[in-house]
Protein backbone atom coordinates (compact mmCIF):
# COMPACT_ATOMS: atom_id res chain seq x y z
CA UNK A 1 0.00 0.00 0.00
CA UNK A 2 1.32 3.41 -0.95
CA UNK A 3 -0.12 6.32 1.00
CA UNK A 4 1.07 9.77 1.96
CA UNK A 5 -0.47 11.78 4.75
CA UNK A 6 -0.06 15.44 5.65
CA UNK A 7 1.94 16.08 8.81
CA UNK A 8 -0.27 19.11 9.60
CA UNK A 9 -3.60 17.35 9.79
CA UNK A 10 -4.94 15.52 12.84
CA UNK A 11 -3.80 11.92 12.92
CA UNK A 12 -6.63 9.40 12.92
CA UNK A 13 -6.33 5.73 13.87
CA UNK A 14 -8.83 2.92 13.36
CA UNK A 15 -8.65 0.09 15.86
CA UNK A 16 -9.95 -3.45 15.84
CA UNK A 17 -12.05 -3.78 18.98
CA UNK A 18 -12.99 -6.98 20.79
CA UNK A 19 -14.40 -5.04 23.72
CA UNK A 20 -11.85 -6.36 26.21
CA UNK A 21 -9.47 -4.41 28.40
CA UNK A 22 -6.60 -4.66 25.93
CA UNK A 23 -8.70 -3.06 23.19
CA UNK A 24 -9.72 -0.25 25.53
CA UNK A 25 -6.17 0.40 26.72
CA UNK A 26 -4.72 0.46 23.21
CA UNK A 27 -7.20 3.17 22.26
CA UNK A 28 -6.53 5.13 25.46
CA UNK A 29 -2.77 5.09 24.86
CA UNK A 30 -3.22 6.66 21.43
CA UNK A 31 -5.95 9.05 22.51
CA UNK A 32 -3.60 10.24 25.27
CA UNK A 33 -1.20 11.33 22.51
CA UNK A 34 -3.87 13.47 20.87
CA UNK A 35 -4.66 10.96 18.15
CA UNK A 36 -8.28 10.69 17.03
CA UNK A 37 -9.31 7.09 17.54
CA UNK A 38 -12.28 5.08 16.35
CA UNK A 39 -13.06 1.38 16.40
CA UNK A 40 -14.33 -1.22 14.00
CA UNK A 41 -15.59 -4.62 15.07
CA UNK A 42 -16.94 -7.58 13.17
CA UNK A 43 -19.69 -10.07 13.84
CA UNK A 44 -20.61 -13.46 12.43
CA UNK A 45 -22.60 -16.41 13.79
CA UNK A 46 -19.35 -17.41 15.53
CA UNK A 47 -18.82 -14.24 17.58
CA UNK A 48 -20.83 -11.14 18.42
CA UNK A 49 -20.14 -7.43 18.76
CA UNK A 50 -21.81 -7.13 22.18
CA UNK A 51 -18.62 -6.49 24.18
CA UNK A 52 -17.35 -3.99 21.62
CA UNK A 53 -20.63 -2.08 21.80
CA UNK A 54 -20.36 -1.98 25.59
CA UNK A 55 -16.77 -0.72 25.40
CA UNK A 56 -17.75 2.00 22.94
CA UNK A 57 -20.61 3.11 25.17
CA UNK A 58 -18.30 3.24 28.21
CA UNK A 59 -15.46 5.14 26.52
CA UNK A 60 -17.28 7.32 24.00
CA UNK A 61 -15.09 5.99 21.20
CA UNK A 62 -16.99 5.78 17.88
CA UNK A 63 -17.62 2.19 16.77
CA UNK A 64 -18.56 0.72 13.40
CA UNK A 65 -20.02 -2.81 13.40
CA UNK A 66 -19.92 -4.94 10.24
CA UNK A 67 -21.32 -8.39 9.58
CA UNK A 68 -18.68 -10.29 7.62
CA UNK A 69 -20.24 -13.77 7.50
CA UNK A 70 -19.84 -14.34 3.76
CA UNK A 71 -16.20 -13.21 3.63
CA UNK A 72 -15.51 -15.16 6.81
CA UNK A 73 -16.93 -18.36 5.35
CA UNK A 74 -14.70 -18.00 2.30
CA UNK A 75 -11.72 -18.02 4.64
CA UNK A 76 -13.05 -20.55 7.15
CA UNK A 77 -13.69 -23.30 4.64
CA UNK A 78 -10.07 -23.20 3.41
CA UNK A 79 -7.80 -21.35 5.86
CA UNK A 80 -4.21 -21.05 4.64
CA UNK A 81 -2.79 -21.94 8.06
CA UNK A 82 -5.42 -24.53 8.95
CA UNK A 83 -7.18 -24.68 12.29
CA UNK A 84 -6.17 -24.52 15.92
CA UNK A 85 -7.29 -27.09 18.46
CA UNK A 86 -10.81 -27.15 17.02
CA UNK A 87 -12.06 -25.14 14.01
CA UNK A 88 -10.51 -21.82 14.96
CA UNK A 89 -8.47 -20.36 12.07
CA UNK A 90 -6.89 -17.72 14.30
CA UNK A 91 -4.10 -16.45 12.05
CA UNK A 92 -6.18 -16.23 8.90
CA UNK A 93 -9.07 -14.82 10.91
CA UNK A 94 -6.92 -11.96 12.19
CA UNK A 95 -5.43 -11.35 8.74
CA UNK A 96 -8.92 -11.15 7.25
CA UNK A 97 -10.09 -8.70 9.91
CA UNK A 98 -7.12 -6.41 9.37
CA UNK A 99 -7.62 -6.60 5.62
CA UNK A 100 -11.27 -5.57 5.96
CA UNK A 101 -10.41 -2.90 8.53
CA UNK A 102 -7.73 -1.62 6.18
CA UNK A 103 -10.33 -1.14 3.48
CA UNK A 104 -12.36 0.98 5.89
CA UNK A 105 -9.20 2.86 6.87
CA UNK A 106 -8.57 3.90 3.29
CA UNK A 107 -12.19 4.75 2.52
CA UNK A 108 -12.70 6.81 5.67
CA UNK A 109 -9.37 8.62 5.65
CA UNK A 110 -7.72 7.06 8.71
CA UNK A 111 -3.94 7.02 8.84
CA UNK A 112 -3.22 3.63 10.38
CA UNK A 113 -4.68 0.60 12.14
CA UNK A 114 -4.18 -0.57 15.71
CA UNK A 115 -5.26 -3.39 17.99
CA UNK A 116 -4.99 -4.53 21.60
CA UNK A 117 -2.88 -7.59 20.81
CA UNK A 118 -0.12 -8.36 23.31
CA UNK A 119 3.06 -10.17 22.32
CA UNK A 120 3.12 -13.66 23.85
CA UNK A 121 -0.31 -13.46 25.44
CA UNK A 122 -1.80 -16.24 23.32
CA UNK A 123 0.31 -19.19 22.21
CA UNK A 124 -1.13 -19.52 18.71
CA UNK A 125 -2.09 -16.07 17.51
CA UNK A 126 0.14 -13.65 19.40
CA UNK A 127 3.64 -15.00 19.00
CA UNK A 128 6.10 -12.84 17.11
CA UNK A 129 5.89 -14.99 13.94
CA UNK A 130 2.08 -15.05 14.18
CA UNK A 131 1.80 -11.29 14.47
CA UNK A 132 4.15 -10.95 11.52
CA UNK A 133 2.14 -13.44 9.43
CA UNK A 134 -1.05 -11.50 10.07
CA UNK A 135 0.55 -8.21 9.09
CA UNK A 136 2.05 -9.57 5.87
CA UNK A 137 -1.21 -11.22 4.79
CA UNK A 138 -3.44 -8.30 5.72
CA UNK A 139 -2.31 -6.14 2.82
CA UNK A 140 -1.34 -3.32 5.22
CA UNK A 141 2.19 -4.21 6.14
CA UNK A 142 3.70 -1.49 8.33
CA UNK A 143 0.40 0.22 9.09
CA UNK A 144 -0.65 -2.01 12.00
CA UNK A 145 0.33 -0.67 15.42
CA UNK A 146 -0.02 -2.70 18.61
CA UNK A 147 0.29 -0.01 21.28
CA UNK A 148 0.53 -2.33 24.30
CA UNK A 149 3.59 -4.18 22.97
CA UNK A 150 4.98 -1.68 20.45
CA UNK A 151 8.36 -1.28 22.13
CA UNK A 152 8.86 -5.05 21.89
CA UNK A 153 8.08 -5.08 18.17
CA UNK A 154 9.58 -3.56 15.04
CA UNK A 155 8.83 0.09 14.36
CA UNK A 156 5.75 0.71 12.27
CA UNK A 157 5.17 3.43 9.71
CA UNK A 158 3.12 5.55 12.16
CA UNK A 159 6.12 5.59 14.50
CA UNK A 160 8.66 6.21 11.76
CA UNK A 161 6.70 9.17 10.43
CA UNK A 162 6.28 10.70 13.87
CA UNK A 163 2.51 10.30 14.03
CA UNK A 164 2.96 8.33 17.25
CA UNK A 165 5.53 8.80 20.02
CA UNK A 166 7.10 5.35 20.39
CA UNK A 167 8.52 6.22 23.82
CA UNK A 168 4.96 6.56 25.16
CA UNK A 169 3.84 3.18 23.86
CA UNK A 170 3.83 -0.02 25.88
CA UNK A 171 6.41 -2.78 26.26
CA UNK A 172 4.11 -5.49 27.63
CA UNK A 173 4.76 -9.13 26.78
CA UNK A 174 3.58 -12.43 28.18
CA UNK A 175 0.39 -13.70 29.78
CA UNK A 176 0.36 -11.75 33.04
CA UNK A 177 -2.46 -9.23 33.30
CA UNK A 178 -0.81 -7.12 36.02
CA UNK A 179 0.62 -4.49 33.64
CA UNK A 180 -2.76 -3.97 32.00
CA UNK A 181 -4.55 -3.72 35.34
CA UNK A 182 -2.04 -1.12 36.54
CA UNK A 183 -2.44 0.80 33.29
CA UNK A 184 -6.23 0.68 33.63
CA UNK A 185 -5.93 2.30 37.04
CA UNK A 186 -3.79 5.09 35.60
CA UNK A 187 -6.40 5.77 32.94
CA UNK A 188 -9.24 5.59 35.46
CA UNK A 189 -10.76 2.52 33.82
CA UNK A 190 -12.62 0.48 36.42
CA UNK A 191 -15.36 -1.33 34.56
CA UNK A 192 -14.11 -3.84 32.02
CA UNK A 193 -14.87 -7.48 31.21
CA UNK A 194 -12.76 -10.35 32.49
CA UNK A 195 -10.62 -11.93 29.76
CA UNK A 196 -12.55 -14.74 28.13
CA UNK A 197 -12.82 -16.27 24.70
CA UNK A 198 -15.95 -15.34 22.81
CA UNK A 199 -15.44 -17.34 19.62
CA UNK A 200 -17.56 -20.46 19.15
CA UNK A 201 -14.95 -21.90 16.80
CA UNK A 202 -12.80 -22.68 19.85
CA UNK A 203 -15.63 -24.75 21.35
CA UNK A 204 -15.32 -28.51 20.85
CA UNK A 205 -19.03 -29.23 20.57
CA UNK A 206 -19.78 -26.37 18.22
CA UNK A 207 -16.80 -27.25 16.04
CA UNK A 208 -17.95 -30.86 15.78
CA UNK A 209 -21.37 -29.71 14.59
CA UNK A 210 -19.83 -27.24 12.16
CA UNK A 211 -17.64 -29.92 10.59
CA UNK A 212 -20.71 -32.13 10.21
CA UNK A 213 -22.52 -29.26 8.49
CA UNK A 214 -19.60 -28.67 6.12
CA UNK A 215 -19.44 -32.39 5.31
CA UNK A 216 -23.16 -32.61 4.60
CA UNK A 217 -24.02 -29.29 3.01
CA UNK A 218 -20.82 -27.72 1.73
CA UNK A 219 -21.17 -23.96 2.12
CA UNK A 220 -23.92 -23.44 4.73
CA UNK A 221 -26.43 -20.65 5.06
CA UNK A 222 -26.05 -18.19 7.93
CA UNK A 223 -29.25 -19.52 9.54
CA UNK A 224 -27.77 -23.01 9.74
CA UNK A 225 -24.65 -21.65 11.44
CA UNK A 226 -26.81 -19.90 14.02
CA UNK A 227 -28.76 -23.11 14.66
CA UNK A 228 -25.56 -24.87 15.69
CA UNK A 229 -25.62 -22.91 18.95
CA UNK A 230 -28.86 -24.44 20.20
CA UNK A 231 -30.29 -27.81 21.15
CA UNK A 232 -29.27 -31.36 20.38
CA UNK A 233 -28.32 -32.10 16.79
CA UNK A 234 -28.96 -35.42 15.06
CA UNK A 235 -27.61 -36.27 11.60
CA UNK A 236 -29.99 -38.80 10.04
CA UNK A 237 -28.44 -38.80 6.58
CA UNK A 238 -26.59 -36.35 4.37
CA UNK A 239 -29.78 -34.47 3.53
CA UNK A 240 -31.66 -34.79 6.81
CA UNK A 241 -30.99 -33.28 10.18
CA UNK A 242 -32.97 -32.90 13.41
CA UNK A 243 -32.49 -30.16 16.00
CA UNK A 244 -34.20 -30.62 19.38
CA UNK A 245 -34.32 -27.85 21.97
CA UNK A 246 -33.11 -28.64 25.48
CA UNK A 247 -34.67 -25.76 27.41
CA UNK A 248 -37.47 -23.25 27.03
CA UNK A 249 -34.99 -20.55 25.99
CA UNK A 250 -33.47 -22.85 23.36
CA UNK A 251 -36.93 -23.71 22.03
CA UNK A 252 -37.61 -19.99 21.67
CA UNK A 253 -34.27 -19.37 19.95
CA UNK A 254 -34.86 -22.23 17.50
CA UNK A 255 -38.36 -20.93 16.77
CA UNK A 256 -36.84 -17.61 15.69
CA UNK A 257 -34.73 -19.44 13.10
CA UNK A 258 -37.53 -21.35 11.33
CA UNK A 259 -37.54 -20.81 7.57
CA UNK A 260 -39.81 -21.74 4.67
CA UNK A 261 -39.42 -25.45 3.88
CA UNK A 262 -38.66 -26.54 7.44
CA UNK A 263 -40.71 -29.01 9.45
CA UNK A 264 -41.55 -28.26 13.07
CA UNK A 265 -42.54 -30.96 15.56
CA UNK A 266 -44.02 -30.72 19.04
CA UNK A 267 -45.66 -33.24 21.35
CA UNK A 268 -49.38 -32.49 21.58
CA UNK A 269 -50.20 -33.63 25.10
CA UNK A 270 -46.90 -33.50 26.98
CA UNK A 271 -44.24 -30.89 27.70
CA UNK A 272 -41.26 -31.42 25.45
CA UNK A 273 -38.79 -29.93 23.02
CA UNK A 274 -39.38 -27.98 19.87
CA UNK A 275 -37.89 -30.15 17.12
CA UNK A 276 -36.84 -28.67 13.81
CA UNK A 277 -36.02 -30.45 10.57
CA UNK A 278 -34.16 -27.80 8.52
CA UNK A 279 -35.32 -28.09 4.93
CA UNK A 280 -37.79 -30.84 5.81
CA UNK A 281 -37.35 -34.53 5.07
CA UNK A 282 -39.08 -37.66 3.85
CA UNK A 283 -42.14 -39.08 5.61
CA UNK A 284 -40.01 -41.88 7.01
CA UNK A 285 -37.47 -39.43 8.44
CA UNK A 286 -40.28 -37.23 9.75
CA UNK A 287 -41.68 -40.16 11.73
CA UNK A 288 -38.20 -40.73 13.16
CA UNK A 289 -38.01 -37.06 14.13
CA UNK A 290 -41.42 -37.36 15.77
CA UNK A 291 -40.21 -40.36 17.79
CA UNK A 292 -37.15 -38.35 18.88
CA UNK A 293 -39.42 -35.46 19.82
CA UNK A 294 -41.55 -37.76 21.97
CA UNK A 295 -38.49 -39.50 23.43
CA UNK A 296 -37.13 -36.23 24.83
CA UNK A 297 -40.53 -35.15 26.14
CA UNK A 298 -42.42 -36.03 29.33
CA UNK A 299 -44.50 -38.59 27.43
CA UNK A 300 -44.34 -42.16 28.82
CA UNK A 301 -41.99 -44.41 26.86
CA UNK A 302 -44.27 -47.44 26.74
CA UNK A 303 -47.19 -46.10 24.75
CA UNK A 304 -47.67 -44.05 21.56
CA UNK A 305 -47.48 -40.26 21.88
CA UNK A 306 -49.18 -37.70 19.63
CA UNK A 307 -46.77 -35.37 17.86
CA UNK A 308 -47.89 -32.40 15.79
CA UNK A 309 -45.94 -31.91 12.55
CA UNK A 310 -46.13 -28.51 10.85
CA UNK A 311 -44.82 -27.81 7.35
CA UNK A 312 -45.84 -24.40 6.08
CA UNK A 313 -49.63 -24.24 6.28
CA UNK A 314 -49.96 -27.99 6.51
CA UNK A 315 -50.37 -29.54 9.94
CA UNK A 316 -50.89 -33.16 10.90
CA UNK A 317 -50.66 -35.26 14.02
CA UNK A 318 -48.85 -38.58 14.09
CA UNK A 319 -48.73 -41.23 16.80
CA UNK A 320 -45.29 -42.69 17.49
CA UNK A 321 -43.51 -44.70 20.13
CA UNK A 322 -40.95 -42.45 21.85
CA UNK A 323 -37.28 -43.09 21.12
CA UNK A 324 -35.14 -42.16 24.12
CA UNK A 325 -31.52 -40.95 24.13
CA UNK A 326 -29.99 -44.45 24.09
CA UNK A 327 -32.00 -45.44 21.03
CA UNK A 328 -30.86 -42.46 18.92
CA UNK A 329 -27.35 -41.84 20.22
CA UNK A 330 -25.85 -43.08 16.93
CA UNK A 331 -27.35 -40.04 15.23
CA UNK A 332 -26.17 -37.49 17.77
CA UNK A 333 -23.63 -35.03 16.46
Amino acid sequence: MQAEFSSTKAIRALGLCSGGLDSILSACILRDQGIQVAWITFETPFFSAAKARAAAAATGIPLHVANITEAYLDMLMQPNCGYGKHMNPCLDCHALMFRLAGGSMRREGFDFLFSGEVLGQRPMSQTRPSLRYVEKHSGYDGYILRPLSAQKLAETIPEQRGWVDRSRLGDIAGRSRKPQIAMAQRFGIRDYPAPAGGCLLTDKGYSRRLQDLFDAAGRPAERDLLLLKYGRHFRIDRATKIVAGRTKSENEAIAQLIRVGDRILKTRDWPGPLVLMPGGGSEEKTLLAAAVCAGYSKAPNDSPAAVTVTAGRRRQTVAVLPLGPDAVKQYLV
